[in-house]
Order: structure tokens, then C-alpha cells, then sequence
């Protein structure tokens, strides 16, 4: 992953995105899989972004966003950006694993089987075929949505094959058996090694628990029972479904016209499979408050603590993250962290997240502590959780939070692997085309009763679902905080 930090700002459109991998750990997230891809390219004859053309941060960029729908139903969202000779693409479909239905595991297959074959190539070929033109392809399957990006260079002798090959790509794979058979199987070797993971344990057993027989409940990897059952004929169906042109947005920022623009955004709808968009996710019904526990023999405990949130379109989203900064949504001096690490020394990392979706996505704090603490820990997590709902945050860590978030703004569209990425959420989850502007607004203007009264409204300590894994030992007390904790975290996080 990136080095980069992340601004607050973004958590809302990336995360989006990330919390749809098959377990989520809230530490501060950089990008999406995809956007990694794309940016983490190696080929010396593309630009990444605008910072590489003089060493100095890009300051914000005012977007001109211009939206409109092909004659097959796609809505597309695009922006002019003359800077760099490069354009990126976005293809964001409703097709995630909530999709999947008595089929976990179907959504992700489909995509990861994209660009396994095309008619007269193969993955090979479909690869060598991007990387002789200088382009970049990238794919993801998470719970909401399914992407599929190309990043090329605008000049139309490398633009117009790159856009027919990614255009057969996503719309006409052939979905060969033998990457078929070999994909399944590295998804079965995964099934393998999470039972040796217990924060993805965790991660598993809390969705169940939060969603029950909702479509989240579910890892967007399936499992090792529904995986070997799928059929190619079952991705053929599914891809003429979900991957319809009416079941898309499309994202495009780079070196064109608004004709050139309307150009592509028309080659590739026309490519994909004819239809409407799928319906929305329904929304879950509110869980049961409780703890469970997975046996697991380690040193640490993995303690998940979580509760229904907000879907993506919520008014009080602003505010809420703003929230959730103070609490746990950055590094050294939020709530928990100051509480949990740099007074107690308990952990490496205690992160907190708010992560909306179509529907209601989960609010969760994650941590690992030492086995022996883990009882008492969890009872001081809960316990600066329920201070902060009732005290709410200070006007100083507000101060801060508004100065920070106003400081990484600029990060939001530094390049346009970044602007495609705000794009695409805009369009998927219908926001405004406003919505940086909106966002920023409402941001610094919140105070300090509006931001606890809305958490309390979203935040309730009695509503929690707590999973933890770890080993069942004899529990010892807590340190008394202090300025420099005498124990120093045990072990290192798992990923």
C-alpha cells in the first residue's frame, strides 16, 4: 500500500470500496485495490500524477464535473484534465458480492475472470496487449460494487487499442475453464490460510453476527463450500446481468475532450451486455447485542466491537466522520489511541470507522491486545466510548480535526487516479455533484454539540456486537495510565 496518508475527507468514497473485500481491518485505508494497480504501475513511459512535474504538492483543484447517460443506459461522469497525456477509467457496476444471492463467491469469480480471455487472446496476450501500449488494466469485486479501470495514454494511436481491448475485456470475456479451475483454486488455498488468521476470523464471524441474512453477512470471497460449486455457466449469467450497460457508472478524467469523452464513454457501453440497472440492497434489520468468542491459541487477542451505521447518502455523514476522527479514525491523539496505547501501552493500534454503503455499512472499532489485558481492555474501549457519546468532542480536538482535514484536502484530487475514484462513488451512490465542496462546508462549520448529538443519534453503547479471538487465559489488571506505560505492546499487528 501506499505510504501516503489518507485524508479523513476521503474514508466516505474509498472506503466504500475497501469495506467490500472479504474482511476489513480499520486502520487508516490508502485506496481501493484497484486504484493501487493503477498506481502502483511500473512502466517508465506514464506519468502517475500531477506531483511528479515539479516535485510540489498540487494544490486543490476545482472540478469541472460534467455528467450525462449513453443511449444504453449508463450514466457517466467526466472531467477535463489537460495537465498530464493520460486519461483514467472507471467502470463502477452494481455487481459486488451483494449480488451473489445463494452463491457467495459469485461476483468476485466473475470479475477476477475478466481478463482471463477474450475472444483469440488469452490472459497472457490480454496483458502483453496492455502493457505494449503503455496502459494499465485493474479489476475488483467488493460488497457493493465491481470495478474495472484502464489508465492509458491519450494520444489516439495508443488511446483507441487500449479502449477496444479493455472494451472486449469487460464486455465479451470468454471465461476459459483452465483459469476457471486454477482461479478457484487459489481462492480454496485462501480459504486455507485464513483459518490461521484470527483477526480474519474475527472479521468473519462479526458480519454474520451484524448482518445475519442480509447480503453483507457474507465474505465477498465466498467460502470453501459455495466456491467449488459455481459454475461457468452461472459467470456467463451473472456477467450478462450485472454487467449491463444500465448497471454501470462511468468514471473518466484525463487529456480529453468533452466529444472524445462522450466518444469512449459510447465504445464501451455500446460493448457491454444490454439491461437494467439491479435493484438496490435492502436495508438490515438491527442485530442482537452480544459478545462472542473464537478460541484461537496466540498471544494476542483480536477484538472487534461494532454496531449498524449509516448508508452513503445519509445527511449526517459529515458529521459524523468529523466524529469518528476524534474518537479513532487517525493515528496518535485520538481518544482511543491515547487511552488504549499511549497511556496504557495495551496495543500497536486501536482504529475506529464509520464504513457506509448502499445500505446500512457497520461502525466499528478494531485493536489487538495482549490475551491477558483482553477483558480489560474491551471494558476500557467501551468505556471511552461511551465518555465520548456523552461528553462529546472538546472544541480544541474539533479545532484540530477541522484544521487537519482542511490541510489533506488538496489530497482528494492530487491526481486523477484520485479524481476518477471520487467520481465513481458520486455516481454510484447518486451524490451530488457538489459533494467535495458540500462536504468540506458542512465540515467546518459543525460545533461542537452538533457533532455529539448526531453520534449519539447513530451511537448507541447498548447496541454493540463485540467478537473477539484469542486464547482463553487467566486475565490480569490493567495498567493505571500514565504518561510513559511501563509494558510496551506485545507482537505486531496481523494483517
Amino acid at each position: 500500500m501506499s505510504e501516503r496518508k489518507t485524508p479523513r475527507l476521503l474514508l466516505g468514497l474509498i472506503a466504500v470500496a475497501i469495506i467490500g473485500s472479504a474482511a476489513f481491518y480499520l486502520v487508516p485505508s490508502d485506496n481501493t485495490k484497484a486504484s493501487e494497480a493503477l498506481d502502483n504501475a511500473k512502466s517508465s513511459q506514464k506519468l502517475q500524477s500531477l506531483a511528479e512535474l515539479d516535485g510540489k504538492a498540487p494544490a486543490s483543484r476545482r472540478l469541472d464535473v460534467q455528467t450525462w447517460n449513453t443511449a444504453e443506459g449508463a450514466k457517466v461522469l467526466f472531467v477535463e484534465a489537460r495537465e498530464l497525456p493520460m486519461f483514467d477509467m472507471r467502470l463502477i457496476f452494481s455487481a459486488g458480492s451483494s449480488q451473489d444471492g445463494n452463491a457467495p463467491g459469485l461476483a468476485l469469480l466473475t470479475n477476477a475472470m475478466l481478463n482471463e480471455g477474450v475472444a483469440g487472446k488469452d490472459v497472457g496476450a490480454i496483458a502483453q496487449g496492455f502493457e505494449g501500449l503503455g496502459a494499465d488494466f485493474g479489476n475488483g469485486a467488493y460488497k457493493d460494487m465491481a470495478i474495472a479501470s484502464l489508465r492509458s495514454l491519450s494520444a489516439a494511436d495508443k488511446r483507441e487499442p487500449a479502449l477496444k481491448l479493455f472494451s472486449e475485456v469487460v464486455g465479451k470475456p470468454t471465461f476459459p475453464a483452465d483459469s476457471f479451475a486454477r482461479i478457484k483454486n487459489q481462492m480454496l488455498a485462501g480459504f486455507e490460510y485464513q483459518k490461521q488468521n484470527p483477526g480474519k476470523l474475527a472479521s468473519l464471524e462479526l458480519m454474520k453476527r451484524l448482518y445475519g441474512n442480509h447480503p453483507y453477512a457474507h465474505s465477498s470471497d465466498g467460502n470453501a463450500q459455495s466456491v467449488p460449486k459455481i459454475t461457468l455457466a452461472q459467470l456467463r449469467e451473472f456477467h450478462a446481468k450485472a454487467y449491463a450497460a444500465g448497471n454501470v457508472v462511468i468514471a473518466l478524467v484525463g487529456d480529453l475532450s468533452r466529444s472524445e469523452a462522450e466518444a469512449i464513454a459510447n465504445q464501451v457501453s455500446a460493448a457491454l451486455p444490454k439491461g437494467p440497472a439491479l435493484a438496490k440492497v435492502e436495508q438490515p434489520t438491527e442485530p442482537k447485542a452480544g459478545i462472542g468468542h473464537i478460541e484461537f491459541p496466540s498471544k494476542q487477542t483480536n477484538l472487534m466491537i461494532a454496531q449498524l451505521g449509516i448508508d452513503r447518502d445519509d445527511p449526517d455523514y459529515a458529521a459524523l466522520s468529523m466524529g469518528n476522527q476524534i474518537l479513532g479514525g487517525g493515528g496518535f491523539g485520538t481518544r482511543l489511541m491515547s487511552e488504549v496505547r499511549e497511556k496504557r501501552g495495551l496495543t500497536y493500534g486501536v482504529y475506529s470507522a464509520f464504513s457506509p454503503m448502499q445500505a446500512r455499512g457497520p461502525f466499528m472499532i478494531n485493536l489487538q491486545t495482549r490475551a491477558e489485558m483482553s477483558e480489560g481492555t474491551l471494558k476500557l474501549v467501551q468505556d471511552v466510548l461511551a465518555d465520548y457519546l456523552k461528553t462529546g468532542p472538546t472544541q480544541k480536538e474539533l479545532d484540530d480535526a477541522k484544521r487537519e482535514l482542511a490541510g489533506s484536502f488538496p489530497l482528494s484530487t492530487a491526481s486523477n487516479a484520485d479524481i476518477v475514484g471520487q467520481l465513481g462513488a458520486m455516481g454510484f451512490y447518486n451524490l451530488p455533484l457538489s459533494y467535495l465542496d458540500d462536504f468540506m462546508r458542512q465540515s467546518q462549520s459543525l460545533t461542537v454539540e452538533q457533532v455529539r448529538d448526531v453520534l449519539n443519534k447513530h451511537l448507541s453503547t447498548d447496541k454493540l456486537v463485540i467478537v473477539s479471538a484469542g486464547p482463553t487465559v487467566p486475565q490480569k489488571p490493567l495498567p493505571a495510565p500514565s504518561d510513559k506505560p511501563a509494558e510496551q505492546p506485545l507482537g505486531v499487528p496481523e494483517h
